[in-house]
């Protein structure tokens, strides 16, 4: 299209003719409504342009016959712990004698620095991982992850970004926010439990983080847009939002391998349980002066609902391996197993119409021999 000069009021000559979406992304909300419309005008079934001519050929293409990729140069990476319901969970399991929600929790978006090199994209397997364990009341060894888990999350990426020292503000949070896609930020439960204190996650997390491949813009969202939790004590005045900032997205985890006949629904939850926003997600991330870049990545960290069905995690839907979880096949899960197939689809449903982001999937490959890197 932009090689036929579709864009030409709108764009330079090279805007979409570069490995990565970074620089349409800077451009900013204006011009990404722009674009969208252009599309959806010649994507019209009452629009001749594309529908009737030889060029249809040239530009359009089945989903068969071409390779996804990671849609944008990340150069940062940054996921968060913004549901209640999950970090609460989590709480229980970890700390059963304590308070689930340490005192900071909510009071501002808790989130940690990822990897962005090992961000993959949906299709691509995932290694098991190796690393230091310890059982209680034992020496740590070096061995293979036992405790493989999903994070059901979303994501979105940095449009516009900021000058280091000069902090995005709530009201204008959303002009630097372009659009959203699945995630699974892998976890080796058993990794992370061992090393999180006291600096939070580090290998347990940064082996594999799955997005799905198309990214859905906020305008296509704008009808699902819901008012998230209430939120109690109300946020200082910088994290404070004037309009509803959740959306109504549905949200499905699935697990197959070669004993099941179809993917078997594990959960199904919604991003509208979130109770931090993602723009209070951003406004936290630089009031202190960090400067975000297009491209960006931030996750919203997992989505879990109040019912037990509804948890983004197996670690929650098995509470840690306390209540097994039976498959159609005869066969048990507690965390997943090599040759699992780790599936996250999600859509936001209309009236009559169903905006969806794809799959987010991974089949898990055994780890390397436990005496290769020695």
């Amino acid at each position: 299209l932009e090689k036929h000069s579709f864009f030409k009021e709108v764009l330079n000559a090279t805007t979409f003719n570069q490995p990565s979406l970074n620089e349409f992304m800077s451009l900013g909300r204006p011009t990404w409504v722009k674009v969208r419309n252009i599309l959806q005008q010649l994507l019209s079934k009452d629009n001749p342009t594309l529908r009737d001519s030889s060029l249809r050929n040239e530009i359009l293409f089945k989903l068969t016959d071409i390779v996804n990729l990671v849609p944008a140069s990340i150069g940062d990476y940054t996921d968060f712990y913004s549901s209640r319901e999950h970090a609460s969970n989590m709480g229980k399991i970890f700390r059963p004698d304590e308070e689930p929600l340490k005192p900071n929790w909510l009071w501002m978006p808790i989130g940690y620095h990822g990897r962005a090199s090992s961000i993959i994209m949906s299709g691509q397997p995932v290694r098991r991982p190796l690393g230091q364990i310890k059982a209680p009341n034992t020496p740590p060894v070096y061995g293979r992850c036992a405790k493989l888990d999903l994070e059901l999350e979303m994501a979105f990426f940095v449009g516009p970004g900021n000058a280091l020292g000069d902090p995005i503000s709530i009201k204008n949070a959303e002009h630097h926010m372009f659009g959203m896609v699945l995630m699974n930020d892998w976890s080796a439960r058993d990794i992370q439990a061992w090393e999180y204190v006291p600096l939070g996650p580090f290998g347990g997390k940064n082996f594999a983080t799955t997005i799905s491949p198309w990214i859905v813009t906020f305008e296509a969202l704008e009808p699902f847009r819901v008012q998230g939790p209430a939120q109690d004590p109300q946020p200082l005045p910088y994290l404070k939002d004037d309009k509803p900032a959740g959306y109504n997205i549905d949200l499905f985890v699935y697990i197959n391998n070669k004993n099941l006949n179809q993917p078997f629904q594990l959960a199904h939850s919604n991003y509208k349980y979130m109770y931090w926003s993602m723009t209070q997600q951003l406004t936290h991330h630089t009031v202190t002066g960090c400067n975000m870049k297009p491209g960006d990545l931030l996750g919203s960290g997992t989505i879990s609902g109040p019912a037990d069905n509804q948890y983004g995690s197996l670690m929650e839907l098995s509470w840690n391996g306390k209540k097994p979880i039976a498959l159609p096949s005869g066969e048990k899960r507690t965390f997943f197993e090599d040759g699992d197939t780790c599936i996250l689809r999600g859509w936001a449903q209309g009236n009559g119409y169903r905006i969806g982001f794809g799959e987010c999937k991974a089949e898990i490959l055994p780890c390397l021999p436990i005496d290769s890197k020695l």
